[in-house]
């Protein structure tokens, strides 16, 4: 027998349901027994989906894009690690940084994340500001 307790329109409810059989469950609501009938859920028959089989051709193989290799130019943009929102920007172009120095604060899911220097050189190029959102992978300072 299963017991619960109700509270309806500030009055409480101790219900027990003892047995069911077919539609009828015996029901016992603050002491008092009482029989009641249940709706009877009809069973319907699950009917299988039947789909035709594609006789069309399968697709061609798609064929992996190649893009040739740039030279290297002593450049490179310091990439942001995930999606978030730029707190603060605490370099500006023409500063020198140094590997594993502080250069901007990206808040992302409501942690604040500071972004690094990726490697000594000067800001070539500030590419975003104080409140931008940015994607991951969006190249938010260049370092030359």
């Amino acid at each position: 027998m299963k017991e619960y307790k109700y509270k309806i329109n500030g009055n409480v409810y101790k219900v027990a349901i003892g047995d069911i059989e077919d539609n009828i469950a015996h029901v016992e609501v603050n002491g008092t027994a009482y029989s009641v009938e249940m709706e009877k859920t009809s069973k319907t028959a699950v009917k299988p989906v039947i789909r035709p089989v594609s006789t069309a051709p399968a697709p061609a193989p798609t064929i992996p894009v190649v893009k040739p290799a740039t030279p290297p130019t002593g450049k490179s943009g310091v990439k942001s690690p995930l999606p978030g929102v730029i707190l603060e920007v605490k370099v500006k172009v023409g500063d020198e940084v140094k590997k594993g120095q502080v250069i901007m604060i990206l808040e992302a899911m409501k942690m604040e994340n500071n972004i690094n220097a990726d490697k000594d050189g000067k800001i070539a190029a500030v590419n975003v500001n104080k409140g931008d959102s940015v994607l991951e992978g969006t190249d938010l300072v260049i370092i030359e």
